[in-house]
């Protein structure tokens, strides 16, 4: 049986002839590597926007974006004509951008949190306070004009 596979191979080489040689080898070491970038934009940011009315737009990944009521310790936005957001905060420091129209209030967490909101084309800071809700926005304007939040910033 092995010469009749034997034939068959001398065969199938006679007819096709030899294989042509290749220089296909390629060294792995003359390869550079490719490179991951983080460009810092909020993953899914459009899908966000689109079901919730919120436009996250870049962070660090330390704020993120959560559901309510799904642990203890979130940071709690309130806007005018929408439900509340939250968000988790993770590490030593965070920041995230935004665009949130009125909003009016913010119930702080353990963390150090500052943010900033727009109004009329100028920048207003808030400091947060921890674990009890703030006033921002138009609630703590005298005029009762519409905030934009536009960034938070937390520390420990």
């Amino acid at each position: 049986m092995a010469g009749g596979v034997a034939a068959a191979a001398a065969i199938v080489w006679s007819v096709s002839g030899p294989a042509e040689p290749t220089n296909a080898a390629t060294s792995v070491a003359d390869a550079k590597p490719g490179y991951a970038v983080e460009d810092f934009n909020y993953p899914q940011s459009d899908k966000i926007q689109q079901e919730k009315g919120i436009l996250l737009k870049r962070g660090d990944g330390h704020i993120m974006l959560a559901e309510c009521g799904s642990q203890k310790g979130l940071l709690e936005v309130w806007a005018r004509g929408k439900d509340k957001f939250c968000f988790r905060v993770i590490g030593n420091s965070g920041h995230l951008s935004m665009e949130l129209p009125a909003v009016f209030g913010i119930k702080g967490n353990s963390y150090d949190t500052d943010v900033t909101m727009t109004v009329g084309g100028r920048e207003k800071n808030y400091d947060i306070t921890k674990n009890i809700f703030t006033p921002v926005g138009e609630s703590a304007d005298p005029d009762g004009r519409e905030h934009m939040l536009v960034e938070i910033r937390t520390s420990k």
